[in-house]
């Protein structure tokens, strides 16, 4: 297969293309063509459907940005490609990227036999200690040691499973003082396979439900970026990982779990369960006061129904916070939305029985239900310490799309590892 050269342009395709393609061919010479007021969404366009020509090595020709290498590469989700770029090797920061999103992908796309929470745990944990072996260190509390530990939430929906449910506490700590203060706290929902529990998802619902890890490999991957690009922070990571079936010894609904901070919490639906693991995350990043914990977790379809899956949904009460990340998205194409969240929403799930249910007994948890379930969040984590949940609406497609490939996205990783990197309070 020859080496194809691709140039960009911002002229519609000439004759005898349709003025509506974004590709077109001289011989071995490629021109993307990206006219119009969303040059990212044209350029994703452009790789889908450059795709199934791309052959084994492109190289990129002209004044190409490391941003618009990046968005080209991963959605033409190629990866035996040689890659350069004016016939040199592609920028180290354009490879960092690339390397990080493709370190997510794969544990999402990873089938959920391979992935079971203690691999996942462990992959992370070795894939970072390579990076930095001098800066990490990692603790796993497995099993029956998490009700030692006070971690109720992890234990009680990954217990139905013969496979274990594990927290992950990973330290990265360039600094080589015990005593540094922790500059961010990341945490993740790290379901490996999500059947919904007694509130069993139909067949069709559980299908992708691999993906509902997303969140603690795109924290992970936000990390490994930050230390691929030496960073100098100490940044904690809290992967909360478990599988949710069905079995004898799965939780109920009805059970009651009362969490280390004092908080009781009715279960009205065992589908409701990456809440219930995020909040002892929360509660053990809150442990190490941090000056920001971010979370970021695959948590509800009313996210998905609320902005499809071309954004990420945000919820903080600061305002900073908000605007960095939202900032950080635009300028990485990873784009954020904010979503409400006020202290009311922490109510919105009443129970006779406990302080709180984990959500309505409605279908989908009724109206509000991604606010709600944040305001479920905010609960876990120690008042005065600033914080921001992202429910990752866009970190999955079942099918490709005219800009997607199938499968993860791996969308949010660059934002977030620069946002650890840019945040200060």
């Amino acid at each position: 297969m020859p080496m194809f050269n691709l140039h960009l342009s911002t002229q519609p395709a000439p004759a005898p293309y349709a003025a509506s393609a974004k590709v077109s061919f001289v011989q071995n010479d490629v021109t993307l063509h990206i006219p119009g007021p969303e040059p990212i969404r044209a350029l994703q366009k452009s790789a889908r459907q450059f795709s199934e020509f791309a052959g084994t090595a492109i190289n990129f020709v002209g004044d190409w940005s490391a941003l618009y290498i990046r968005v080209f590469l991963v959605a033409l989700d190629k990866h035996d490609l040689t890659v350069t770029l004016n016939d040199a090797e592609l920028p180290q920061l354009v490879q960092n990227h690339l390397t990080a999103i493709d370190f997510c992908q794969c544990l999402v796309n990873a089938t959920p036999q391979d992935i079971s929470p203690e691999v996942l745990a462990t992959q992370v944990a070795n894939y970072l200690e390579e990076l930095a072996p001098e800066a990490v260190s990692a603790k796993h509390i497995i099993g029956e040691a998490l009700v030692e530990f006070g971690w109720q939430g992890i234990y009680e929906v990954g217990r139905g499973s013969a496979r274990p449910p594990v927290l992950l506490e990973l330290d990265y700590n360039p600094t080589g003082n015990s005593n540094a203060p922790v500059d961010v706290a990341l945490v993740g929902k790290g379901i490996t396979f999500d059947s919904g529990g007694y509130s069993i998802k139909s067949s069709e619902g559980m299908l992708d439900m691999k993906c509902d890890m997303g969140g603690a490999a795109t924290v992970s991957a936000a990390l490994a970026l930050a230390i691929m690009e030496g960073s100098k922070k100490r940044i904690k990571l809290y992967l909360c990982c478990a599988e949710n079936l069905i079995s004898g010894h799965a939780y109920k609904l009805g059970d009651v779990i009362t969490y280390k901070n004092g908080t009781t919490v009715e279960i009205v639906n065992t589908d409701a369960e990456g809440r219930l693991v995020l909040a002892d995350g929360l509660m053990a990043a809150s442990e190490d006061s941090p000056k920001v914990i971010l979370d970021a977790a695959t948590l509800t379809g009313a996210a998905v129904m609320a902005l499809g899956t071309d954004y990420h949904a945000l919820f903080t009460q600061n305002d900073t916070l908000a605007e960095t990340l939202t900032s950080l998205g635009e300028t990485h194409a990873e784009p954020f939305w904010r979503l409400p969240l006020a202290p009311f929403h922490s109510d919105n799930c009443p129970s006779p029985f406990a302080e709180t249910a984990n959500s309505r007994p409605q279908k989908g948890g009724g109206a509000g239900g991604a606010s709600n379930a944040a305001g479920f969040l905010a609960r876990f984590v120690e008042p005065g310490i600033p914080w921001v949940h992202i429910d990752l609406s866009g970190a999955y497609h079942r099918n490709a799309t005219a800009t997607k490939p199938a499968g993860a996205s791996g969308m949010g990783v660059v934002a977030l590892a620069e946002f650890i990197e840019q945040v200060e309070l």
